[in-house]
């Protein structure tokens, strides 16, 4: 491009050298043919120096938009790993999900299943239920103790024993961990365990170890112990301060009556530290 220019710029000075002298010697008539050649030359120069402008200009517009391709690629790049980071991520969570909803049907048909082969016990007021996202069996004191008692009644005995009968043929829940939780009503004790706490706590001791007992009856056919394992077995006493009616403060008979219980708390696993409120809807 920069030749062309060149050649036609000196083609053009020729020109104009030679007619300007008087001595070329040439006639009018190669006078206007040569006007004419030098007016076809400027064009061509013209015309050159337009191509070269215009080329210029695309170049730069094609570099600008290769610019722009790069960057967006660039973009793109990131926006693709981000999007294959967020892939994996809900990924994970579905299958964490998938793992706990699997967990969470287990333990309903376990509860279901607990709960079906205890419900002969319903009449005498055991329950079954979901209660600070723990699987309870509550045994009402009264069936188990006479009032200010920690000495089991024959008939509490027979209940339990039958919930000792229960657990132990299950080979999961036999295997798990249980707490017996004693509580009383509000009423202060005043006996031989000093109070409520003392008194609850004795309750919940005698209702352990009569289940991890030997299975033996006595001479009236009353059994004396359920044959669990130890091992998997404890007891606490909470007195008056968790009752499951009325307040600490103030009961009437019927919610002292309902606070009056011993509960057989089943102790999750860490893996079933989920939310278990819907499995019985309470």
């Amino acid at each position: 491009m920069h030749r062309a220019k060149l050649r036609i710029s000196l083609l053009l000075a020729a020109f104009v050298a030679c007619f300007a002298l008087s001595g070329c010697g040439h006639s009018e008539e190669e006078w206007e043919q040569a006007q004419r050649d030098i007016a076809k030359l400027k064009a061509d120069l013209d015309a050159a120096n337009k191509r070269h402008a215009d080329d210029e200009q695309n170049y730069a517009k094609a570099q600008s938009e290769i610019e722009s391709l790069q960057a967006k690629l660039k973009d793109l790049g990131i926006g693709l790993s981000k999007s294959e980071e967020e892939k994996d991520k809900l990924m994970r969570a579905m299958r964490e999900y998938e793992t706990r909803l699997k967990q969470l049907d287990e333990m309903k048909a376990r509860f279901k299943d607990l709960k079906s082969r205890l419900d002969k016990l319903t009449s005498v007021g055991l329950k079954v239920v979901v209660r600070n996202n723990r699987m309870v069996i509550q045994l009402p004191g009264d069936i188990l103790f006479d009032s200010g008692s920690d000495k089991l009644k024959a008939e509490g005995k027979k209940v339990l024993k039958q919930v000792a009968d229960v657990v132990k043929g299950d080979a999961t829940l036999n295997s798990r961990n249980f707490q017996v939780a004693g509580h009383t009503d509000k009423e202060p004790y005043a006996g031989v365990y000093f109070d409520n706490w003392g008194l609850s706590v004795m309750r919940a001791r005698q209702v352990v170890t009569f289940l991890t007992g030997p299975e033996k009856e006595d001479a009236k056919g009353v059994p004396n112990g359920g044959g669990l394992n130890p091992v998997h077995w404890a007891a606490a006493g909470y007195g008056a301060t968790d009752p499951i009616a009325g307040t600490p403060e103030t009961q009437t008979k019927d919610e002292m009556q309902k606070n009056r219980r011993v509960e057989l708390v089943l102790q999750p696993n860490v893996e079933e530290m989920l939310n278990l409120k819907d499995l019985a809807g309470n």
